[in-house]
């Protein structure tokens, strides 16, 4: 799995950690009820009248339809136990991680039980051609919309920060590349030189010259000594 990436918020591990799990349990409820009604819907088929109407080909679509649907319903319940067997166990980083695995793999089914069970529908009433026709777009539209669509984001993403990177990289070589200043200017050899031009002042100044005085003219001193430093004058 890839590393996260920075998080500008103000957070510490647990408390993304914390809010992770609470967005991914938000995201549960809303696929779980819809896999639910589904997985209701064809326990009860079987005892209707028109179910031993159905040929072969189509009760195959049903039992894939019916053991998708159990399989999502599995997946995305499976962070429920996990996250009562190792309650207050310092585990939600692990959580986390597998909540998000299992949540991924339960979309993947319950997109497998809708275009099933849409294929088995449509096939009865319209016949296998518009069948056909209609769960190869229903498959289309789950397709893109749940997987096809964030993962071109994604990777969208991670190129612009990788471009982002490069270019902050690059600029930072061509300053150290360019601005190379003479070891006599470095910033320890100016604060030395300005505490010493600084302490013969106070010797040599008379007790009526105030503190703000002497403090501007060590400034002008320190700025003419960098001046000098740097059109390669003596001091």
């Amino acid at each position: 799995m890839r590393e996260d990436t920075e998080d500008p918020r103000p957070e510490s591990l647990a408390q993304r950690d914390d809010r992770n799990l609470v967005e991914l349990i938000q995201e549960l409820r809303v696929v779980g009820l819809g896999v639910q009604v589904l997985f209701g819907f064809l326990l009860s088929l079987p005892f209707t009248m028109k179910f031993g109407q159905l040929d072969q080909s189509r009760r195959d679509l049903y039992l894939a339809s019916l053991t998708l649907a159990a399989i999502a319903t599995a997946l995305l319940l499976g962070p429920v136990a996990y996250h009562r067997l190792v309650f207050r166990q310092g585990l939600k980083e692990g959580l986390v991680r597998f909540s998000n695995t299992m949540a991924i793999l339960g979309l993947a089914a319950v997109g497998g039980a809708v275009l099933t069970a849409v294929l088995l529908v449509t096939s009865y009433v319209a016949g296998w051609l518009a069948g056909g026709l209609m769960g190869a777009l229903v498959g289309c539209t789950l397709a893109g919309l749940w997987f096809a669509l964030p993962l071109s984001r994604r990777s969208e993403s991670r190129r612009n920060e990788s471009r982002r990177r490069d270019s902050s990289s690059r600029l930072s070589r061509l300053i150290r590349q360019w601005w190379k200043p003479p070891p006599s200017c470095s910033v320890s050899g100016l604060a030395g030189l300005c505490s010493l031009r600084c302490r013969s002042d106070r010797r040599k100044s008379s007790s009526s010259r105030s503190a703000r005085s002497l403090l501007k003219s060590c400034r002008t001193r320190t700025r003419c000594t960098a001046r000098s430093c740097r059109f390669g004058g003596s001091v």
